[in-house]
């Protein structure tokens, strides 16, 4: 069996870090990538056929890392398909899933914090073909040590750096195959109280709490959640589904999350997880990961779970600010491969 890595390459697959300078004479070669990294990382980068995100943070054969700008994580998607590039504005995203293909995928990279962001968190499974054209990606990301920072995608043709725009990849099987994508989420009901919310929205003020109207902020606190590093777990129809806690105001009584909650869902805190690692180690050793095609895994995984350096298994992949499977994900890891 292949053992994933941080760069694969057999040639017909690359998947992972590269020299910067390696990456240049790729793109100037013709080749078309899906890329991560640095913001002064991918602004050194000549144009070409690519799209780009900023995360310093990956996850690789040995653990985690956060990079330099002397490196970026490449994955080249010509050895996937045939593959078209296009950006697409808040009021177009639509268009991403109605336009993929009908074998292969759309791969979105969306600024964190965008208005793109929140329309697809909100609105993503509404989408023309949704679930019949699959969308993978991931939210693009900053240095969280450095103030003030921001997060951009890059439409490679024009070599711009784009703050509300979302850059993708149409990539289309030429083997008459189908995506397959794998959600891998280590978190699971507390079994305790089942909330729901009367809007959709990421700062929902009012829950229901075992039918007890709650202002939800004060239930967070009187869970002790305002750490977290727990998030809540939706039952979309069997699936879980996670929306973590990105901010708790217990003066102005707000809470922020990183995806929407919706009304009409079951939620419930998570229960613990004591061993990131081992838990992701658990969950991927029931699956077919060695053929992955590009996966991603979430910075709240990432610090919580304190994996920097610590390796886990699975395909290598940028570390995010939120997942794309279909829709908005939060501490998840996800993978895409051919069925």
């Amino acid at each position: 069996m292949k053992s994933p890595s941080s760069l694969v390459c057999d040639g017909t697959t690359v998947n992972g870090l590269m020299p910067l300078d390696t990456v240049a004479d790729m793109i100037r070669a013709g080749a078309r990538l899906s890329l991560a990294g640095r913001k002064a990382a991918l602004d050194a980068l000549p144009q070409g056929n690519w799209i780009g995100g900023t995360s310093p943070y990956f996850m690789t054969e040995s653990g985690g890392r956060v990079i330099s700008d002397k490196e970026v994580f490449v994955t080249d998607l010509a050895a996937i398909g045939d593959v078209s590039i296009g950006t697409y504005s808040a009021h177009e995203l639509a268009c991403i899933s109605g336009e993929a293909p009908d074998q292969g995928f759309a791969l979105a990279v969306i600024p964190a914090g965008s208005s793109c962001h929140t329309e697809f968190a909100k609105n993503a499974a509404s989408y023309p073909m949704a679930f019949m054209r699959p969308t993978i990606g991931w939210i693009a990301g900053f240095d969280l040590a450095e103030p003030g920072a921001q997060a951009f995608v890059y439409d490679g043709r024009t070599g711009k750096a784009l703050s509300d725009a979302v850059a993708v990849a149409h990539v289309t099987f030429t083997d008459d195959t189908d995506a397959l994508l794998e959600i891998v989420n280590i978190f699971g009901p507390d079994g305790g109280d089942v909330i729901h919310f009367e809007e959709t929205g990421f700062t929902p003020e009012w829950c229901q709490v075992n039918g007890q109207r709650k202002r939800f902020c004060d239930y967070v606190v009187e869970r002790g959640r305002e750490g977290g590093d727990l998030p809540l777990v939706g039952d979309f129809g069997g699936a879980k589904v996670n929306a973590s806690l990105k901010s708790v105001d217990t003066a102005k009584g707000r809470v922020e999350l990183y995806a929407p909650v919706f009304p009409g869902v079951d939620y419930a805190f998570a229960g613990p997880v004591g061993d990131y690692a081992q838990a992701f180690r658990q969950a991927l050793a029931t699956r077919a990961t060695d053929d992955a095609l590009w996966s991603c895994n979430c910075i709240l995984n990432f610090l919580f779970g304190k994996l920097e350096g610590v390796a886990i298994g699975g395909a290598a992949g940028p570390v995010t600010f939120g997942e794309i499977a279909y829709q908005l994900l939060n501490q998840t890891m996800v993978l895409v491969r051919k069925a």
